[in-house]
């Protein structure tokens, strides 16, 4: 019975993820939202896995770190500074306790990516046309919108602080 409800539980939160992959994929297909001419990269949900983090405090989410082929290459290579053309994603969820670990524990234990948060977020790399953030680019959009058009400046001011990492707080999970 457990592994049933497992089940469901698991193919729940597949469907709904896919259904919102589903939608920011058709917005970017049909020329979605976009902050000072950057587009969603059609196509971003098929990238590869550069890293998953949990984010405490505020946000208390789970991450998936995606990158187009130069950045995901990049990332495994270890090599910096990422080149031109890297383009990173970064999809989030809610970070939600699974009640049946609960029952099949004794207590909390297990937690599982919940509604998709904080839509979907871009590093671009392209050191001529954002120079003035060491060449990355920040931008956000939920539901294929633009969230802020000003919000590069302030992304750029969190990611200083891995200046030495080339802007980029993931590192490649093998």
């Amino acid at each position: 019975m457990r592994r049933v409800a497992l089940m469901l539980v698991a193919g729940f939160l597949l469907s709904g993820f896919t259904a919102y992959l589903a939608s920011a994929s058709a917005q970017a297909e049909n020329g979605g939202g976009q902050v000072s001419g950057i587009k969603i990269p059609p196509g971003y949900r098929d990238w590869r896995l550069i890293s998953v983090a949990h984010e405490e405090g505020k946000l208390n989410d789970l991450r998936a770190i995606l990158g187009n082929d130069i950045a995901f290459n990049t990332a495994r290579e270890g090599r910096l500074p990422y080149p031109d053309g890297s383009i990173i994603a970064r999809l989030a969820w809610s970070y939600d306790p699974l009640p049946e670990s609960a029952k099949a524990f004794g207590h909390l234990q297990s937690y599982v990516a919940g509604p998709p948060i904080n839509g979907v977020q871009f590093m671009i790399k392209d050191s001529k046309k954002y120079g003035s953030t060491s060449g990355w680019a920040f931008v956000q959009f939920n539901n294929g919108n633009p969230v802020n058009v000003a919000m590069p400046g302030s992304c750029f001011s969190c990611h200083e602080t891995v200046e030495a990492r080339d802007f980029v707080f993931s590192r490649y999970a093998p």
